[in-house]
């Protein structure tokens, strides 16, 4: 065989013909993704040499392209575990700030969200544990929960009833319980409804994980306080840098000693190089910023509310507004009209969504220019 050649049967062929019997099943859902190369920086992007308006960003604040954060001086690399020789002073600095931010004893940084639900939910819950999820619940916390070998019941979305029905139920058959919700559910961009979920949970004992990824920097400071809640009620506060703040990283703002149990059980901290002190000491930064421009939350929230009326729906409260069309052929035209008309929205189909409920997802910023944003919701009023 020459040298170079790939065998017409074998391991390398069995994968290559599953591979592709996977992606035209799901190309015939019309379920498929791809890649497409994004250039520029916040709302205004270039895709396949064409200019677009984006409302797919979660930079709710619009400081992922802000030059105070590119300035940033630091490390690019944290060249190894924290636990060995990649704990820096940015993370330190970081760690606190987000504590104080979220009103907590401690922090602990991971290298994104996903990577802290991951670790922190089997650091915390075993086998004979339950776990009780809002069927909403992201992506990851589902994963961790799979991770931690736990009993794992869903709640229906947002239903501190039958949560409160679940826990009087089976509670008691297990050492240990972890409830699992989203602060601002990132499909739908509705609140959860905390102080009823935290009473529940504080009946029986319970502790509540809140994924506050999509609310931190956008609700206010500390995210849990918007809701009127005392940050120590909700032991465990899950975060990201990623979005509001325009970095990169993940977070879980907790009690000190509860910080050290994950120091030293949360795989995804122990066995994971740190996040680079550059992207930590731009974190730290954005926290400054969001702290003394608050105009930048009030402005995305207006954005929101504007195209919430548009769609006929009332405002979440959130940066997200979601346009809910069923299925996924009808969701991808829809992305391709407001393409066609320089507007960059991704459609959300099955399994990010359920079934059904493919849509357009906006997520508006405070970079937007209140231009953009009135042409989007022209485009809107044609197309609804």
């Amino acid at each position: 065989m020459a040298s170079g050649s790939r065998p017409s049967v074998g391991p390398q062929s069995s994968l290559e013909a599953f591979a592709l019997q996977k992606l035209q099943a799901r190309e015939r859902a019309a379920l498929r993704r791809s890649l497409t190369v994004v250039d520029g920086p916040g709302p205004r992007i270039q895709m396949e040499g064409r200019s677009y308006i984006s409302f797919s960003s979660n930079d709710y604040l619009g400081l992922a392209a802000d030059q105070r954060l590119c300035a940033v001086q630091g490390a690019p690399g944290a060249t190894a575990s924290r636990l060995v020789v990649g704990h820096h002073p940015a993370h330190a600095s970081l760690e606190a700030a987000l504590a104080e931010l979220k009103g907590t004893e401690a922090c602990l940084l991971f290298g994104s969200g996903y990577h802290a639900n991951l670790g922190v939910i089997p650091s915390l819950v075993g086998a004979e544990d339950l776990i009780l999820l809002d069927e909403r619940a992201h992506a990851c916390l589902h994963a961790g929960a799979t991770l931690s070998r736990a009993q794992v019941l869903l709640y229906r979305h947002d239903d501190a009833e039958h949560l409160e029905t679940l826990l009087a139920s089976v509670r008691s058959r297990h050492p240990r319980c972890l409830v699992g919700t989203e602060g601002v559910f990132s499909m739908d961009g509705d609140l959860a409804r905390l102080p009823a979920l935290v009473e529940a949970c504080e009946r029986h004992d319970a502790w509540l994980l809140v994924d506050d990824a999509h609310a931190t920097g956008v609700l206010g400071a500390g995210s849990v306080a918007h809701w009127g809640l005392a940050p120590e009620r909700v032991p465990l506060q899950m975060g990201t840098l990623s979005k509001a703040a325009g970095t990169y990283g993940g977070f879980v703002a907790c009690s000190t000693v509860v910080r050290e149990l994950f120091v030293n059980r949360a795989r995804t901290f122990v066995y994971s190089t740190g996040l680079p002190p550059v992207v930590a000491e731009a974190g730290r930064k954005a926290l400054e910023i969001m702290a003394a421009e608050t105009w930048r939350r009030d402005r995305v929230l207006a954005y929101a509310a504007r195209v919430a009326e548009t769609l006929d729906q009332s405002p979440s409260g959130s940066a997200i507004v979601p346009w809910l069309l069923g299925d996924p052929e009808r969701a991808t035209k829809m992305q391709d009209e407001l393409r066609e008309r320089g507007y960059w929205v991704y459609a959300m189909r099955p399994p990010t969504v359920p079934t059904g409920t493919s849509r357009l997802r906006f997520s508006l910023s405070a970079a937007h220019r209140e231009a953009e944003v009135d042409g989007l919701c022209r485009v809107l009023m044609e197309l609804k």
